[in-house]
């Protein structure tokens, strides 16, 4: 393994560490932004609620529309540049924030941010590694995401029990978003003539948005992956019920912490694995993980010292997937077109969130917490079947796929 590490490009890690710094600062600010409109803004849940989804369906929808101008343009690197710049800018202006409707253009600036750079950046990811490392690389990359999601709220938490205002704490995430765009701004990426004339790249051609103008095996495989979003509610729900379970409310955030350690330490080795073993067997296994541990979590009638670690395995779901399904996306793609594969990718699962955490809310809350479980682990399982039954092409070192 640390070979394989050694032999992974430079933008590799560097796009890794920008995601590390990065999501430490937003992991930083998004614990805190609750507690800055109640006590600051006198604002209520439903002004959250309406802030949270206007941010995240602009952010899915700009995800496909940069990367397929990413690909029409062939470059990636301005698209990061003005994701990382944009988002980083917006953090720390929280600060100057005097009413609810300017942190709603704040948080939807951050938003579009992430919609900017996503897509171009897992193409600049795929692009740049050759495809028995996709596994290792996307692994890699969503190791270091998680580790600042670990960081992140340690280090709010930590500032709250030293009593440092919140208006203080946003004004210094400013330095975290200077130092991912200047990281930015670093990267290289290959020629497109030189990729072209290499044949791992097209030339420039007009961008096909249609979903019917994606490679076939992509158009089966992006509905099996909706089907599953459709399972994987909001993880809120999971902690909440674990807070049901006996969970100590102090401890929630630790549980949360559990969770991004382990699939910070699982990312790279699982989702390396499935460079050897095949995309499809680790989702499958993810998947049908998934599944039975909602059946687990469900069906629990009360709690222990084994909770913590129970619910810290769920990292384990997230280590076998998050990466090994952009490595997939990366497979079924066509060269020079993966901005659009992956802007596909993000406004299929981003748009499919909503609706499962809305269907997943509406079963705990008007059934029971037991059922909501049950239907998650069905669809799941559906998810795990249905991709196990998909004809796709392998894509492993001498496979001849």
């Amino acid at each position: 393994m640390h070979r394989q590490l050694r032999s992974l490009p430079r933008e590799v890690w560097l796009v890794g560490l920008i995601s590390l710094i990065n999501d430490g600062a937003s992991d930083l600010i998004y614990p805190l932004l609750p507690l800055y409109l109640t006590s600051v803004l006198m604002a209520g849940p439903r002004a959250l609620g309406l802030i949270e989804g206007i941010a995240e369906a602009t952010s899915s929808l700009l995800k496909l529309v940069s990367g397929g101008l990413s690909d029409r343009w062939g470059r990636s690197r301005p698209w990061i540049v003005a994701g990382y710049g944009l988002a980083g800018l917006a953090r720390p202006l929280l600060a100057l924030a005097g009413s609810w409707p300017v942190v709603l253009m704040l948080r939807f600036s951050d938003r579009v941010g992430k919609g900017l750079r996503s897509s171009p950046r897992d193409a600049l990811l795929a692009s740049v590694v050759a495809p028995e490392q996709r596994g290792l690389a996307f692994g890699l990359h969503r190791a270091m995401d998680n580790a600042g999601a670990v960081i992140g709220p340690l280090v709010a938490a930590g500032l709250l029990a030293l009593q440092v205002p919140l208006r203080q704490i946003l004004v210094w995430s400013l330095l975290p978003g200077v130092v991912c765009t200047a990281l930015a701004l670093a990267l290289r990426e290959p020629p497109r003539q030189a990729a072209v004339q290499a044949g791992t790249a097209t030339a420039v051609e007009p961008v096909h948005w249609r979903f019917s103008a994606l490679p076939p095996a992509l158009q089966r495989a992006l509905p099996v992956v909706a089907l599953f979003t459709l399972a994987n509610s909001s993880n809120l729900f999971l902690l909440l019920r674990a807070r049901a379970l006996g969970v100590p409310q102090a401890q929630i955030p630790l549980l949360w912490a559990a969770i991004s350690a382990v699939a910070m330490v699982g990312s790279t080795p699982l989702a390396a694995w499935s460079d050897r073993i095949g995309r499809r067997r680790l989702l499958v296994g993810g998947y049908g993980a998934y599944g039975l541990f909602y059946l687990l979590i469900g069906e629990l009638h009360g709690g222990g010292p084994w909770l913590l670690p129970l619910f810290a395995s769920y990292g384990l779901f997230l280590s076998a997937t998050e990466g090994v399904e952009k490595a997939l996306v990366a497979d079924l793609s066509e060269p020079g077109r993966r901005g659009t594969a992956f802007g596909w990718f993000h406004l299929v699962t981003g748009l499919t969130v909503l609706p499962a955490s809305l269907l997943f809310g509406w079963l705990y809350e008007g059934f029971s917490p037991q059922l909501a479980f049950r239907v998650g682990a069905v669809l799941a399982l559906l998810a795990a079947l249905g991709l196990a039954a998909l004809p796709l092409p392998d894509h492993r070192r001498g496979s001849g796929g």
